[in-house]
């Protein structure tokens, strides 16, 4: 506003003294400045913006009648700035992503440790006192490959035991097959000496070990390494996106039982007979002298 009454106010003077140089001045007139000499011609023309005067530029003007002042309105470009919110309804999907990319690279980690473990493992070269000692540390002897000339399966025999394989326990009789988690420093054929032996049992007697029994012994024969059916690893966290689905097949082995020693067994009734002629006592004979 104080811009505006500036202007109004020197126009007004400036119309004053002119009105007051052209009346003592009758003579006086003003004579029109030349006409601008052509542009020289141009492919392409550009036009030039309208000037805009402002008060300052009123004093180099020529003393005029009516002086004519150009205005051009303009509307203000303001500069366009980015939006900016407090809370984004992207950022939950953002930190999900995150905790998804940190999971997926604790697991790859893992994965990759548990991995360069395994190669580690089975790339490592054990020495003869070294494999009997982390056989015997989980409870067996390998004597050595069966032989064809060697006949170590027996007949049933009314004889039990329970005998300790790593972590598990087992009942055995002559003739069973046990699977057993896979077993190192074996391959197929081979015999084995059990010796962790808990309990011994049969139908007169029954042995206690505290908590194993020093001169008993269980002997089998390796008959395959295979695999357990697989099981389904599902891991899953609510409202974070995260699933996981994994598979693991567990490494048995399979043993049968040929032997157990370490208590008296009782004798076997014939085949042929019946039960009454072997529970019969002979009887006695006289003899004529």
């Amino acid at each position: 506003m104080a811009s505006r009454r500036c202007l109004r106010t020197l126009t007004l003077t400036l119309t004053r003294h002119d009105s007051a140089v052209f009346s003592s001045t009758p003579s006086l007139q003003l004579s029109p400045p030349p006409p601008p000499p052509p542009p020289p011609p141009s492919p392409s023309p550009s036009p030039s913006p309208p000037k805009t005067l402002n008060h300052r530029h009123l004093y180099t003007l020529p003393l005029l009648s009516k002086p004519s002042l150009i205005l051009c309105n303009r509307q203000p470009t303001w500069p366009q700035h980015p939006r900016h919110f407090s809370s984004h309804s992207g950022d939950e999907n953002d930190d999900d992503k995150e905790d998804e990319d940190e999971n997926d690279d604790d697991d790859e980690e893992m994965g990759e440790g548990s991995d360069t473990e395994n190669v580690s493992a089975s790339n490592r070269v054990y020495s003869a006192e070294e494999k009997q000692r982390e056989a015997a540390a989980i409870g067996y002897k390998v004597v050595g490959p069966l032989q064809p000339s060697d006949r170590v399966f027996k007949p049933l025999e009314p004889v039990f035991a329970v005998v300790q394989i790593g972590s598990h326990q087992f009942k055995v009789s002559n003739g069973d097959c046990v699977y057993t988690e896979r077993l190192k420093f074996c391959e197929v054929n081979d015999k084995l000496i059990l010796n962790r032996v808990l309990l011994l049992g049969s139908t007169c007697q029954t042995i206690i070990g505290r908590p194993t029994l020093p001169g008993a012994s269980v002997h089998a024969v390796v008959e395959e390494h295979a695999l357990d059916a697989k099981v389904i690893i599902f891991k899953k966290k609510r409202r974070k996106n995260y699933r996981r689905t994994k598979g693991h097949r567990q490494e048995l082995t399979r043993l049968r039982i040929t032997d157990i020693e370490g208590i008296e067994k009782p004798e076997m009734p014939e085949v042929g007979k019946s039960e009454k002629a072997a529970s019969e006592k002979p009887q006695k004979v006289a003899v004529a002298t």
